[in-house]
């Protein structure tokens, strides 16, 4: 039997080389994704998606005034205040959980089926994988790359190297990201002075960062500090640090 030639031998020869090469995507795509996260275990990010995003805004809003604070730290030069206030406040099993609180995901859920008020169980891996990597939003496409993002850094970075890396890209105003830049501006001091009471107004407004001012804090981030604080003694001070491989 002699083997097709000519255009349409051609054009079959073409698709199936097209063919492999988009069942060969997902995984290049996943190897990629490994490598980057890999990368990151032992190289500081110049800069997040979320801080990419926000440049991008202020470019598309004609603000020309826009300057974004950016400062890497490492987490020897911030405070322990810091890293412990976070955890007190956003994530106090993030010492014990693989990226996901199953526990937390299901208090979320029977919170949110009352229909009072929504509230969210992502860790702070969840929130360093979302920052670092990818766009705000909640579409499930982009909760599933989380995801994604969220077990690779599990596997392939201590705990204590997730934690550095989320608060220096977490947001703390607008425009103002990571703990040097939030210490600066709020603060008028290096990160590695920063107390437990500035600590905890700084972990008061992740929540919401463009919302609320650790610069000027109204009653609700006063009462959440106040919460916040209470939550660092509560789990152990700078001891629980300690936990953290």
């Amino acid at each position: 039997m002699t083997q097709a030639t000519g255009p349409k031998g051609a054009r079959k020869s073409r698709w199936r080389r097209w063919g492999r090469w988009l069942l060969a995507m997902p995984l290049l795509v996943m190897l990629a994704t490994v490598l980057q996260v890999l990368v990151l275990r032992w190289v500081d990010p110049p800069f997040s998606a979320f801080m990419a995003a926000r440049q991008v805004e202020a470019w598309r809003s004609g603000d020309r005034d826009f300057r974004m604070s950016y400062a890497w730290r490492d987490l020897g030069a911030i405070a322990p205040e810091l890293p412990l206030a976070v955890i007190a406040s956003e994530d106090q099993n993030f010492s014990r959980h693989h990226g996901f609180d199953l526990e937390a995901i299901e208090k979320a859920r029977a919170h949110n089926a009352r229909g009072r008020s929504t509230r969210g169980a992502s860790t702070i891996s969840q929130q360093t994988a979302k920052n670092l990597f990818l766009w705000s939003g909640r579409s499930w496409v982009r909760k599933g790359i989380e995801a994604w993002y969220t077990l690779l850094m599990e596997a392939l970075w201590p705990k204590t190297r997730i934690l550095e890396v989320y608060v220096n890209v977490a947001e703390f105003g607008d425009g103002v990201y990571g703990a040097q830049a939030a210490a600066r501006r709020y603060f008028g001091r290096d990160a590695d002075r920063l107390t437990a009471s500035q600590a905890a107004r700084l972990a008061a407004v992740l929540p919401s960062p463009r919302r609320y001012s650790a610069a000027n804090p109204g009653p609700y981030v006063q009462r959440r500090t106040r919460a916040i604080e209470r939550q660092m003694r509560y789990i152990g001070g700078r001891a629980h640090l300690e936990a953290l491989d």
